[in-house]
């Protein structure tokens, strides 16, 4: 029996008319559709294509840990793909939903670095979420030959704050219970006039508030700071 094929399916960063033509035809015609959540929350992913989906497939729901230690996530992981690989063994295509694209900080990686050497594997790639707020704030990120970085919020403030200095735009993700820190090293570095922040980019509940009146308790994990080039045309 000949194997499934597994696809990387970026559904972009919310707007449900941001998905690609390609990802559009995969949903609709893969016989079955895999996608993380959180173990208390639903999934994300699905919520932006559910209008799109035949439902006639077999849907695969599963949950990645948010482990501090990854190491010990290791085990949990490769429990986790094996619905998964079960029906790719069986020779049935399989979806694998991803917010944003699947290779940027994607959820799919953990998939595709376990099952990617032994079925045949295609990423269709989907809006990042840095292009996806970028566009919802009305934003230049970078021009002619400037640095974009993409920074963690979970580096240490000291990281955070090198690099900041030696790039001429930044998009900082993650930010969660780590938007005090990053707030103050923007202030250290008298960026924050220049830095924007957006929660749930182009999603329905969008907000896009100013920096300082942002309640560091309240941030969500899909929240951003874009800080863009200072270059000009």
């Amino acid at each position: 029996m000949a194997k499934g094929r597994l696809y990387g399916v970026g559904v972009g960063p919310g707007d449900p008319e941001l998905l690609t033509l390609k990802a559009l035809r995969l949903l609709r015609s893969c016989p079955v559709v895999a996608y993380q959540s959180a173990e208390d929350k639903t999934s994300i992913a699905r919520s932006i294509v559910s209008e799109y989906l035949p439902g006639n497939q077999i849907e695969v729901l599963y949950h990645l840990p948010r482990a501090l230690d990854p190491q010990a996530a290791q085990p949990i992981y490769d429990r986790v793909v094996t619905p998964i690989a079960e029906h790719l063994a069986a020779g049935r295509d399989v979806a694998v939903l991803c917010e944003g694209d699947p290779l940027f900080y994607g959820s799919f990686m953990y998939v595709f670095t376990r099952l990617s050497d032994q079925y045949e594997t295609e990423i269709v790639p989907g809006v990042s979420c840095a292009m996806g707020c970028a566009s919802a704030l009305s934003v230049p990120l970078s021009y002619r030959d400037d640095i974009f970085t993409v920074l963690p919020a979970t580096l240490p403030a000291e990281v955070l704050e090198t690099q900041l200095s030696n790039t001429d735009a930044a998009a900082i993700v993650k930010l969660r219970r780590h938007f005090a820190k990053v707030r103050d090293v923007l202030q250290k570095l008298n960026m924050t006039s220049r830095a924007h922040y957006i929660e749930r980019g182009t999603m329905a509940t969008q907000k896009i508030i100013p920096l300082q009146q942002v309640d560091p308790e309240q941030v969500p994990y899909f929240a951003m700071i874009l800080v863009p080039s200072q270059s000009k045309l």
